[in-house]
């Protein structure tokens, strides 16, 4: 069967607005005697009647987005209501920060390599200007730990905020606790580091709902009043907010984060600037492993090489969509420090790739097992280092749907 009669099959027997995953194509494929990789690679060529719904989902014809289903709104939570005339009255002494323990100057990580965007963050945070800043990029390339690394070479005090879905106004702005028997005002982390003048990085917000519209204030970088007291709080000579996210604030459509929320246009644009975040070039990449590798005391620079030609190879291929998946930089090095209890390159590869689903474990493993097998000469040596890196690969798969060598 050519490609023109395996897309005329699936145009004349499904219906226009039957969604198809690509799983699903694949099996069908496989049931018309055409391997189910090659049949999904010959569909996804040029064909414009076939409807990319979402990633890993088809249609096969015309295709309109159903309606969302109407979301009911929340009734508003009741503020706690005090009875004033048996307590006494609140002052600035029952207005209390309990703990700076979470303000710190974060400590250097010899393992971090400076890559990417970190110059220009480095620049904004050295400037002392308020200039809100979103990071953008997919799970575990190190946006995190570059605003930390950036904050530790420049000695700026630091507070670290994770975002959930239950964040509200009273975890970051603050709110009453009964301490040592009195009632007093606790101040969030928010408040405190405006005060203090240091950094305030916002973990994961996109993981938030509407309950962080509280801080849109804060982001004009503006004397904010804390509602339940009374009091302005001014910032300080140096405060900044830096977000991070693996989305822009739209949400995600691919089924990677699920828990990744809508923003409030009004709420995105108080940020000065959006940078986005990759993950790291191969050589780049290398230098993490092998940071990595000598805080663990792993000498086999061969399997690092492999592991880094390894992620490179996956990363083209998903964006083929030839894998659902990817491997991060931080699982990269998950596999380090296994293989260090293990000493077993398979073993640590094996245990930290298991979270995946099985065909994409299973396509991980096979694609290793490949590179593995042909970056060695008879004398067990490093071959093809140019191709090693994993630059201009070309990824492909057999006749049976199995990865081809890239070497």
């Amino acid at each position: 069967m050519n490609k023109s009669e395996l897309k005329n099959y699936f145009l004349k027997n499904t219906p226009a607005e039957k969604v198809l995953t690509r799983k699903e194509v694949m099996t069908i494929t496989e049931s018309l005697g055409v391997k189910p990789r090659i049949g999904h690679m010959m569909l996804m060529s040029d064909f414009p009647e076939i409807t990319k719904v979402s990633r890993g989902k088809y249609s096969f014809g015309e295709y309109s987005t159903p309606a969302p289903a109407p979301v009911a709104t929340p009734a508003p939570t009741p503020e706690p209501v005090m009875n004033f005339e048996k307590s006494a009255p609140i002052s600035l002494r029952s207005v209390s920060s309990v703990s700076d323990d979470e303000i710190y100057v974060p400590s250097k990580d010899a393992t971090f390599i400076k890559w990417g965007e970190f110059s220009k963050l480095k620049k904004i945070i050295e400037s002392k200007l308020f200039f809100p800043t979103y990071i953008a990029g997919m799970s575990g390339n190190g946006k995190t730990m570059m605003v930390e690394q950036a904050c530790a070479i420049l000695k700026r005090e630091y507070v670290r905020v994770q975002i959930s879905p239950e964040t509200d106004e009273d975890d970051l702005i603050g709110g009453f606790r009964l301490i040592n028997g009195e009632t007093v005002f606790q101040k969030g982390p928010v408040v405190k580091a405006m005060e203090r003048g240091c950094i305030l990085m916002i973990d994961e917000i996109d993981r938030a709902t509407n309950k962080i519209m509280c801080l849109q204030g804060v982001l004009e970088g503006k004397p904010i009043l804390l509602k339940k007291t009374g009091q302005v709080i001014s910032p300080a000579a140096g405060f900044n907010v830096i977000a991070t996210a693996n989305t822009k604030g739209r949400g995600s459509d691919e089924g990677r984060y699920t828990a990744a929320s809508i923003i409030d246009d009004a709420f995105l644009e108080r940020f000065v600037a959006v940078v986005d975040q990759e993950y790291p070039p191969y050589a780049t990449e290398r230098k993490i492993l092998l940071a990595n590798a000598k805080s663990f005391d792993v000498k086999d620079t061969e399997f690092i090489e492999k592991l880094v030609a390894w992620s490179n190879v996956i990363r083209k291929t998903f964006e083929a969509e030839g894998v659902d998946d990817v491997v991060s930089t931080r699982r990269l090095c998950h596999i380090i420090k296994a293989f260090s209890i293990f000493e077993d390159r398979m073993a640590a590869i094996k245990m930290c790739v298991s979270r995946f689903e099985e065909e994409t474990r299973e396509a991980f493993l096979d694609l290793y097992t490949k590179i593995d097998e042909s970056t060695l000469d008879e004398n067990g040596e490093v071959v093809g280092e140019t191709n090693a890196a994993g630059d201009n690969v070309e990824v492909t798969v057999d006749e049976d749907g199995k990865f081809v060598a890239p070497f």
